[in-house]
């Protein structure tokens, strides 16, 4: 692991697409503005960890749940033609 050491307002460059600068520093929180292209995903751990879990539970779906997911996202799919906004359904 790489350790660098910021100030507020400096910045750390990775290649040559993602800025990291340090916003501000209060206490022991540090806020990180990250810049980077649409095609690069920027998410917290733990957020990232979350998708990585729904994703591996998805890839897993038993041949017999597939009617349901497909109801489901014909009924988002309806949803959305119709204007409605997603949520539970």
């Amino acid at each position: 692991m790489l350790v660098l050491s910021r100030q507020k307002d400096e910045t750390i460059m990775i290649g040559d697409d993602v800025e990291i600068t340090v916003v501000d520093i209060r206490g022991d929180k540090v806020r990180l503005g990250i810049t980077a292209p649409p095609h690069i995903p920027v998410h917290r751990k733990e957020v990232y960890e979350a998708i990585q879990r729904e994703n591996r539970a998805a890839s897993n779906l038993k041949p017999d749940e597939l009617p349901h997911v497909e109801s489901l996202a014909q009924r988002k799919k309806r949803r959305q033609s119709k204007g409605e906004q997603d949520g539970p359904s």
